[in-house]
């Protein structure tokens, strides 16, 4: 078969329609083909094949693409010295009172010292940050909800009276705007016709399996759906796993392992820093999102070869993130594309906020930027997001895919997907794919809702002077908070005014980019939107969080200036 004709066949398999660029980088035109070079068939290839396949670099080109500058270069310095001087104060003064305390009230420090003979399971250290920082604002975490997390949700009201150590439920329940879930495409309810489906699937298969697909775990249910992924995402095959992280923690081992090198974008996420470490490969990091120094990373260790003995590496894989939900941040696919075409590693793509929510189809990051997703040697994605169920997948060749069900431990050892979370995935999934005769036009008027939400909310956080991270399009849209003390504040001022939203810190971002995340649905409406704005303007103005105000005052002025001299 000549390349034409694979080309051809991608084409139809994957049903790509031609999309040019609006002006927030979606794709709605042109034609997003390109030939791909090997499939990943390859990752399976005996140890000593693997090798001798291996090639040696192109020279690199003489241009570059340039590095984007950071938002933090906004930032003024005041800001930073005092969200540092912030931490620095509250550390100090932790230890100090741990100083203090074991000296006057040693029994609430029982715990932390030598009993028995046996040393502490945590240490006075080790516990610091939790008991000390974290604990103080923990009533901004872990709030129990009721009902269905949809684009409104049902919050148990919690009070403490021990300085969050403990809580007590008020019996109130309060209605918030939920910005705090990824139901990006609002498939997360208990009525419409994704729940009748899953409904008429419990009464006719059961529950559950109760076994390894391994074993007795292997349902028609399950290979359809799996078909379905792989039809969706564009691929040969796929494997479907009930656990989101297992997805990542148990399949990574299973394709790389020692003598293979894995290079990881130094802001993955835990789930693939975990498979990282279980596969026992050479482990390097390049700076995120910044393919110059993936490509410096690269030439380095194809240059050197492994440690010690110099020789060429068995398989070199490349992990990243299709959507990096923390700085809702797109990888950069096309510019790591060019680098997989000059280098020849493997290229793993993490799509578990990315798929279902972005491109114009729905269909993640390759849609996005209109890419052939065989080009791609390995799809990962979650069906918790945007599918409003649970579990994951891993997509690719069918050769990687047959090997995948008899290697790794998410398909060996782990229970098949239930019966419930499988119906949930195969009736959203058909409603984005317009394959449900029934609701054939609302999975893509979700995904309009979606995008054009997102775009809204982002740029009218923009123009109020807010500090915001991310690119256009994301589903995601983080603020930045810095100091620590504006972290519970913003969270517990929305909480006032019937918003939930997710604050973050460190140690989950830098110690310096405290934030909040904005997750936007489908299922906002236009109403929910205007008035979260309103009263995150209110906050920003009474936390002081309006960094950019100055310049868009300014911008508003010169554009109202331009259009005086229009007028006369």
């Amino acid at each position: 078969m000549g390349k034409g004709q694979r080309a051809t066949q991608a084409f139809k398999s994957t049903e790509f329609v031609e999309q040019a660029r609006d002006e927030d980088g979606l794709v709605i035109g042109g034609n997003p083909f390109k030939l791909a070079p090997t499939n990943s068939g390859s990752l399976l290839q005996d140890e000593g094949q693997a090798t001798s396949k291996k090639t040696t670099p192109a020279p690199a080109e003489e241009s570059k693409p340039q590095k984007v500058p950071s938002e933090l270069e906004a930032v003024p310095s005041l800001i930073l010295v005092t969200t540092y001087l912030s931490f620095l104060m509250l550390i100090v003064f932790a230890h100090l009172r741990d100083f203090f305390g074991k000296l006057f009230y040693p029994a609430n420090y029982v715990q932390l010292r030598v009993q028995n003979g046996l040393a502490p399971m945590v240490s006075d250290f080790e516990s610091l940050w939790t008991r000390r920082l974290y604990g103080r604002i923990r009533d901004c975490f872990n709030r129990p909800i009721t009902g269905v997390a949809g684009g409104h949700v049902n919050l148990l009201d919690r009070v403490s009276t021990d300085f969050n150590k403990t809580f007590e439920f008020t019996g109130r329940v309060r209605n918030v705007l939920n910005l705090a879930s990824y139901n990006y495409l609002g498939f997360a309810q208990s009525e419409g016709p994704c729940a009748d489906k899953v409904e008429a699937a419990l009464l006719e298969h059961g529950l559950t399996m109760g076994s390894t697909r391994a074993e007795a775990g292997r349902s028609l249910l399950l290979t359809e759906t799996e078909d379905m992924v792989a039809r969706f995402v564009g691929s040969e095959a796929a494997l479907i796993v009930s656990m989101g992280y297992a997805t990542n923690a148990l399949n990574i081992p299973a394709m790389v392992g020692r003598g293979c090198l894995i290079i990881s974008d130094e802001l993955n996420h835990s789930s693939l820093v975990s498979g990282a470490r279980l596969s026992g490969a050479t482990i390097r990091v390049f700076k995120h999102n910044y393919t110059p120094d993936l490509e410096k990373v690269l030439r380095r260790s194809i240059s050197q070869g492994q440690p010690r003995t110099h020789r060429p590496w068995k398989k070199i894989l490349v992990v990243v993130e299709g959507l990096y939900s923390m700085e809702g941040e797109f990888c950069r696919l096309p510019e790591i594309l060019e680098l997989r075409r000059r280098y020849g590693f493997y290229l793993f793509v993490d799509e578990a906020h990315s798929i279902g929510a972005l491109g114009p189809r729905g269909r993640g990051i390759c849609d996005h930027f209109g890419v052939d997703p065989r080009e791609v040697d390995v799809l990962m994605g979650t069906f918790t997001k945007s599918f409003g169920a649970a579990g994951g997948y891993i997509a690719g060749s069918k050769a990687l895919i047959d090997y995948l069900r008899l290697h790794s431990h998410s398909a060996v050892y782990a229970e098949a997907m239930s019966v419930p979370v499988l119906a949930q995935v195969s009736s959203s999934m058909r409603m984005i794919m317009g394959e449900d005769r029934e609701h054939a036009l609302e999975g893509q008027q979700r995904l309009d809702q979606l995008a054009i939400n997102t775009r809204y909310f982002a740029r009218r956080l923009a123009d109020m002077g807010f500090m915001t991270m991310g690119h256009p399009g994301s589903p995601v849209i983080p603020l930045l908070l810095f100091s620590p003390a504006k972290i519970p504040a913003f969270s517990r001022e929305c909480l006032k005014r019937n918003i939930a939203v997710v604050v973050v810190s460190y140690p989950a971002t830098p110690i310096i980019t405290g934030r909040v995340r904005f997750c936007i649905s489908a299922s906002h409406t236009r109403e929910d939107l205007d008035y979260a704005l309103e009263q995150i303007s209110e906050i920003g103005d009474l936390l002081l969080l309006k960094f950019h105000k100055n310049q868009v005052a300014a911008a508003a002025a010169a554009a109202a200036s331009d259009d005086s001299k229009k007028i006369q």
